[in-house]
């Protein structure tokens, strides 16, 4: 509007009126700058409009309401800005998305978005001057149908079938979800420790722990058991063919998985029961000593004048190994008992087992003195195990060298087992037919000395030091002559002797007879190849009492090789209601012991 009132159209700053005389009066030169620049400012947004598309989503002034439809005053026909998601989110009444349908006119517009310059010079004007500046009136119904709207259409249910998962089975987002940053790549290193750890836990847990080297062993990349392809398990056979190609259940793969550096540990007891019918209040000590860091793979107990309940004494052992162990076979010849334990997740990879019994007496249903042998081959290592009683007597030196040749002579094993090595092997020395040989019991070797002599010397010996009373042993002269135990050897001796003592004591014997204190328990070993057996202890065991021997036991290190499937395996057989019987007794000794230990700590002394 010009300062006579005249109305101004947008676009446009001449006047919208003439003179009286029909000249059109010239405009201030001031005012004609600004309506040049006014003109531009108004080219320039519709120029960058048009480019855009003219986006429903530009800001717009508020459509007529409702209630004005009728008619409107120009005075309530305002800009309206468009609301941020803060504003339309705080505000109970409006909200964004009515923001966004709002349009206003081009003339309306044209106003709100005038440029600054114009906003500030027009700022100059006079009051008068900018209350009598207006809008050209409209009729609303065409405000109506210039004004628009956005109305977005209802999303419907696609009918075409989704699209199918790539080959893999995990879609990308699936991958890109669960992918490991950089700063945490060793999260699933970690949490593979803690799984191992976890396991190392509950293998160690009670009576019975693991074994390093099976522990070590059992270290995977995803779990304890290795994944198998389903190729592997078409070419895999457990009972024949395997070689030593891969997936055979003996060959260097599985021998590596579970003994990573081939050592296999081997626990051997030996001990003359004396016929007794009880037994050892608790069997923990001889089995399970608290100085041994692990329990070890194989347990190999023999006993010399057995119990008469030979039942009981196995279940007694199964209950003491607990639920890690099974028992893999059991042999007897009268009085003599052989049982071998082995760690359960081991026990697919060994073969039948096969056993042979010998008596050395001339009456042969006289069963007290003689040997028993169990023998099998554990991948690709053959072992024999040997228990025996010799001859009796301080000076029956040569007796028990007889005993010992018929007991090499007669063994009849192997029997089915193929020879690991046949060019080793001797047809009158059943010793060199395996690659592992242990034989143990009460070979009943004296000390060579008075006792009032044997008994100066224990007491004066400083610590572990028995080279003097092992001077005097006749099973070490017998064996450097080499008239018996061929290729045997023995740990050194560290305890005192282990015969005979007065039951219940660690008296020597009291009686009439006086014997002389004796190394009779003894565990000697062979092996074919140098260095294989390792031995990492040799002891008696003195907190058992009920006998007049001790206990005397030993635990090795044996290396392994690798085999082949085409050997007779054992395909997993113990005695299962052994195992189940000792298990349930062991359960009920600690349901006992809790019980007892609750009733301790509820009584209350009062003094």
């Amino acid at each position: 509007m010009t300062e006579n009132g005249d109305s101004v159209r947008p676009g446009n700053c001449s006047p919208a009126t003439v003179a009286s005389d029909g000249r059109t009066p010239k405009a201030p030169s001031a005012d004609r700058k600004m309506c040049k620049e006014f003109n531009n400012a108004l080219k320039l947004q519709q120029a960058a409009r048009n480019a855009a598309g003219d986006s429903p989503y530009q800001p717009r002034p508020p459509s007529l309401p409702s209630k004005w439809k009728g008619k409107m005053p120009e005075k309530s026909v305002r800009a309206r800005r468009l609301r941020s998601s803060q504003e339309s989110l705080s505000d109970p009444v409006g909200s964004s998305t009515d923001s966004l349908k709002e349009v206003a006119s081009p003339t309306s517009e044209a106003i709100v978005t005038s440029p600054r310059l114009f906003r500030e010079r027009g700022s100059s004007l006079s009051d008068s001057d900018r209350s009598s500046t207006a809008v050209p009136r409209s009729d609303p119904s065409e405000l109506r149908l210039r004004s628009s709207r956005l109305r977005l259409s209802p999303v419907q249910p696609s009918s075409a079938p989704l699209p199918a998962l790539g080959h893999n089975f995990v879609s990308a987002a699936l991958r890109a979800a669960n992918k490991i940053d950089k700063d945490c790549s060793d999260y699933a290193s970690r949490r593979r420790s803690q799984r191992l750890l976890l396991l190392h836990r509950n293998l160690s847990e009670g009576d019975a722990g693991s074994d390093s080297l099976s522990v070590n062993s059992m270290r995977s990349t995803s779990s304890v058991l290795s994944p198998i392809k389903p190729q592997e398990v078409r070419n895999r056979s457990f009972l024949e063919g395997g070689g030593l190609g891969s997936g055979a259940l003996l060959g260097v793969e599985e021998l590596q998985r579970y003994f990573p550096d081939r050592r296999l540990g081997v626990y051997v007891v030996t001990w003359n029961m004396q016929g007794e019918k009880g037994f050892p209040s608790n069997l923990d000590d001889l089995l399970l000593p608290t100085d041994s860091e692990y329990a070890q793979d194989f347990y190999i107990i023999g006993v010399q004048e057995g119990c008469p309940d030979r039942r009981e004494w196995e279940i007694r052992l199964q209950e003491s190994l607990g639920p890690h162990y099974v028992m893999l076979y059991a042999a007897s010849h009268g009085v003599l008992y052989l049982s071998a334990f082995i760690r359960r997740d081991l026990i697919w990879f060994c073969s039948e087992v096969e056993h042979a019994t010998v008596t050395t007496r001339i009456i042969s249903q006289i069963k007290t003195k003689g040997a028993v042998a169990v023998a099998f081959t554990f991948f690709g290592t053959s072992f024999l195990f040997i228990t025996s009683h010799f001859t009796s007597g301080d000076a029956k030196v040569y007796e028990r060298i007889l005993d010992y040749n018929k007991i090499v002579e007669a063994l009849a094993l192997p029997k089915g087992l193929p020879d690991t090595n046949p060019y080793r092997s001797t047809s009158s020395d059943v010793t060199t037919r395996f690659d592992q040989v242990f034989w143990f019991g009460d070979f009943n070797f004296r000390l060579g000395h008075e006792r009032a002599s044997v008994e100066s010397i224990i007491k004066r010996t400083s610590g572990d030091d028995m080279d003097a009373l092992m001077e005097h042993d006749q099973l070490s002269k017998e064996m450097k002559d080499g008239s018996i135990f061929k290729g045997f050897q023995e740990a050194n001796i560290h305890f005192p002797p282990t015969y005979k003592f007065d039951i219940g004591s660690d008296v020597y014997d009291s009686s009439a007879k006086q014997r002389t204190p004796s190394y009779t328990d003894r565990i000697l070993f062979r092996t074919r190849y140098a260095d294989d057996i390792h031995v990492l202890k040799y002891a008696s065991c003195s907190s058992i009492k009920t006998s007049d021997h001790r206990p005397v036991i030993g635990i090795y290190h044996v290396k392994l090789k690798a085999g082949r499937d085409t050997i007779p395996l054992g395909a997993g057989q113990f005695d299962r209601s052994l195992y189940l019987e000792g298990i349930k007794r062991r359960i009920s000794r600690e349901l006992k012991m809790r019980e007892t230990m609750k009733n301790q700590s509820s009584v209350c002394v009062i003094s």
